[in-house]
């Protein structure tokens, strides 16, 4: 088996700063950071890498969250991580990554926000007033590792500093 990766924790700091914009009513980041747990796969056969949700994080229908995991990953060269929503989440609340599949680069690791993975979450239920709420600890998503391969001509010579929409700027 390849091992191509290595996940780590953010910094306090950068964790802190991006999870109080989008959960700026949370009284203890400290405590939420702490209890940021790595990916980890259920079992051996298992491709996906679980996330595990840092604090209690309820999705209702027709509104985005964007969940600072407070994890970076040391990706090797010619390897991707692609984030995807948990199976049952979608299959149950119709969850859905908002940009549908997420794209983590290896590069990524290195840009100024310390190549935090942020997943932004939808709940695109049929019934009014859906809601689901994911506990502490829980896996809300997954990763997986691919290999990738470019052309013979290819001449790529730009530098990532940041996340989504990043290689554009």
């Amino acid at each position: 088996m390849n091992k191509v990766a290595k996940f780590e924790k953010v910094s306090f700091e950068q964790f802190e700063s991006a999870w109080l914009k989008n959960f700026p009513d949370t009284k203890d980041v400290k405590a939420v950071y702490d209890n940021i747990k790595l990916p980890n796969r259920a079992t051996t056969g298992s491709a996906g890498y679980d996330f595990y949700a840092p604090d209690s994080i309820t999705f209702e229908k027709g509104k985005s969250t964007l969940v600072p995991t407070g994890i970076r990953a040391k990706i090797d060269n010619g390897w991707v991580l692609n984030i995807f929503p948990r199976s049952g989440l979608g299959f149950k609340h119709r969850i859905q990554l908002d940009n549908t599949v997420g794209i983590i680069d290896s590069d990524y690791y290195n840009s100024s926000n310390e190549g935090h993975i942020m997943i932004k979450l939808s709940c695109d239920a049929h019934d009014d007033g859906h809601a689901v709420t994911v506990g502490c600890g829980e896996g809300f998503a997954q990763g997986i590792f691919m290999q990738f391969g470019i052309t013979v001509d290819d001449s790529s010579d730009g530098v990532r500093d940041g996340g989504f929409g990043s290689t554009t700027k």
